[in-house]
């Protein structure tokens, strides 16, 4: 979630809770997808801005490029139909936009495949009860399962639960389970708001990751040329670092405002220059109702953090770039509703001055934010003959989520791995252009 799910990846994070019947029904299809995914598969991923609204198994792979949204091309359908689709670990159900009247240019036309099959409302999975879905599934005038979910900008989408074949490089997934959404986008452009869609990456039985039955993906986002690689399986590599690893934070009862399908792990702290900043630890830590939970979710482009350690770490940075850096002096302006320092930095100057590193703590690992990660030009906003930048952290109560997220954005050139076995995030720095020209990538 986030504003990229805020407002640049115009999807939250979507949660589903599936009864035990759906779990069964999702683990037999499993079953049948694991001597499909035998070989190592890697993908390219790419990062596009995208309009708003809009097991132990060896390793698969696949290139990808970043900037508001991580972006990964897979094939779908019979025969098969290129489709471009966020790479999400902060929700479930893999979606597509689907084509709904002719001659509109939209993504996927299910028309056109004839492995293509629709899930009818009498389904185990579409009577299942998710949090993904803001009312529950229900049955459309022909029978089938009709499903809406909603995001943090107040925006939706609609459409009808469905299956069909994925092919990822040559691995072929017969019969995965996606939404074919097809009403009720929002975007300034008819066009653009259809050239997209999600794969969900979360630890639900939904999620794609889930589906093919991988206990461990990995990817690496470049900070140089908005690229990178999404890696499924294991990654056992000379040249890759050993990775700190920090526990999932595991709840076993249902709280109202902690998603226990996220990857959540323990916030200890931040350090501002080498400066520990002094914060209590019940704030950083989950309360009674789950709110104040970490997620780490590469669907969010920046990072958001509760008011009070926002604050804390707003006035630290502020103290420590006073001499270096002319703040913007319009109290005004907040940037995606939740990012309110900024600064002005000449067009003429290359690159900032030396900025303190800000230090992310969790249990048993950090994550160092530094240099050009620090700050973000905002595209188009000008000031005289300065442009306008923006501290790369934002406000969460600004945005009403009751959650710290830690975008993308800040994980660039870290090796992140999700270990669902061992049920822990895994990080090491690296440089991750080196890390996909070494996979052989060829970005």
């Amino acid at each position: 979630m986030g504003n990229s799910k805020f407002h640049q990846k115009y999807l939250i994070f979507l949660i589903f809770l599936l009864l035990q019947i759906c779990s069964v029904f999702v683990q037999s299809k499993q079953s049948n997808h694991s001597s499909t995914l035998s070989n190592t598969v890697m993908f390219a991923l790419k990062a596009q801005q995208i309009p708003p609204g809009s097991i132990r198994r060896p390793a698969s792979k696949l290139p990808f490029h970043h900037n508001v949204s991580l972006t990964v091309s897979l094939l779908v359908g019979t025969p098969p139909q290129p489709v471009t689709m966020v790479l999400d670990t902060g929700s479930e159900l893999c979606w597509l936009h689907c084509k709904k009247n002719p001659g509109l240019n939209s993504l996927f036309d299910p028309v056109h495949s004839t492995s293509y099959s629709r899930i009818p409302c009498s389904s185990p999975t579409c009577r299942a009860r998710t949090r993904d879905f803001t009312i529950p599934a229900s049955c459309d005038p022909i029978k089938l399962c009709h499903v809406l979910v909603s995001y943090a900008d107040f925006s939706s989408m609609e459409g009808t639960l469905a299956m069909d074949n994925f092919k990822m490089g040559e691995s072929s997934m017969p019969g995965v389970f996606f939404g074919c959404m097809d009403q009720g986008f929002s975007s300034s452009s008819e066009t653009d708001s259809r050239t997209t869609g999600l794969l969900g990456m979360n630890r639900g039985s939904l999620s794609f990751v889930t589906q093919m039955n991988y206990p461990k993906f990995s990817y690496c986002i470049s900070g140089q040329d908005a690229s990178g690689v999404l890696l499924f399986g294991e990654a056992n590599f000379a040249w890759l670092k050993p990775r700190s690893y920090t526990p999932m934070v595991k709840v076993t009862s249902p709280l109202p405002y902690f998603d226990r399908v996220a990857y959540s792990v323990q916030f200890e702290g931040i350090k501002v220059g080498g400066k520990l900043l002094t914060l209590p630890k019940s704030i950083l830590q989950p309360d009674h109702t789950g709110a104040g939970q970490t997620m780490v979710d590469s669907g969010t482009q920046f990072t958001f953090l509760l008011g009070p350690v926002y604050t804390a770490l707003k006035n630290e940075f502020l103290a420590q770039t006073r001499t270096t850096l002319k703040e913007l002096g319009d109290p005004n302006y907040v940037f995606q509703g939740a990012m309110d320092l900024c600064y002005r930095v000449p067009l003429t100057q290359k690159g900032y001055p030396v900025l303190p590193t800000v230090t992310l703590m969790f249990q048993g690992a950090e994550m160092s934010v530094s240099a050009e990660r620090l700050l973000y030009r905002v595209p188009g906003e000008v000031r005289g003959p300065d442009g306008v930048h923006c501290f790369t952290f934002g406000n969460s109560d600004l945005l009403g989520v009751e959650a710290y997220i830690i975008g993308h954005h800040h994980q660039q050139n870290m090796w992140m791995e999700f270990d669902l076995v061992q049920s822990r995030v895994g990080l090491a720095e690296v440089r991750c252009d080196l890390a996909s020209q070494r996979l052989g990538l060829g970005l």
